[in-house]
């Protein structure tokens, strides 16, 4: 009997999970729905827009979003506590490492950016660039800016 009253309750668990699973829905977030946000000047440099695409819900602490840059404008330096990917999808644009080279970077380029490493990203002196940005949030924050990047260190190559 004991099997049975413990396959029963199995049974009646597993449901319980399956209907809480089809209680969620799917959501489609449609394009021009939410507007366009200016990136704030304490942590950009240059003409910067933001559109944010996606935030989790619950217990999902992914985010991300397309940012614009115009030539030569770039974001403070910064860090992510729990890292960021970067998918550039137009443009040419720059990624740097603090205390490694500015890098190049494409259409089709993937950057991931590493825990706590303080970097940047932004276009390149002459030419504009736009990329998705993805980060996890750790007890509610998915960015820590600093100082901004100097020409100096914009222009190193």
């Amino acid at each position: 009997m004991k099997t049975i009253a413990a396959a029963a309750l199995s049974l009646s668990l597993l449901a319980a999970e399956s209907s809480d699973a089809f209680a969620q829905t799917v959501t489609v977030t449609r394009v021009g729905s939410q507007p366009s946000a200016a990136g704030p000047e304490s942590n950009f440099t240059g003409t910067v827009r933001v559109d944010a695409r996606f935030s989790g819900t619950g217990a999902a602490r992914v985010g991300g979003g397309t940012v614009t840059f115009s030539p030569g404008a770039r974001t403070a330096w910064h860090t992510h506590p729990l890292g960021q990917t970067l998918i550039v999808t137009a443009g040419v644009g720059r990624v740097q490492q603090d205390g490694g080279p500015v890098q190049e970077i494409r259409p089709g380029d993937t950057v991931w950016i590493p825990p706590g490493v303080k970097h940047w990203h932004g276009a390149a002196p002459t030419t504009g660039m736009s990329h998705i940005a993805i980060a996890e949030s750790l007890d509610g924050k998915a960015v820590d800016w600093m100082e901004k990047v100097s020409d100096a260190q914009y222009e190193q190559r």
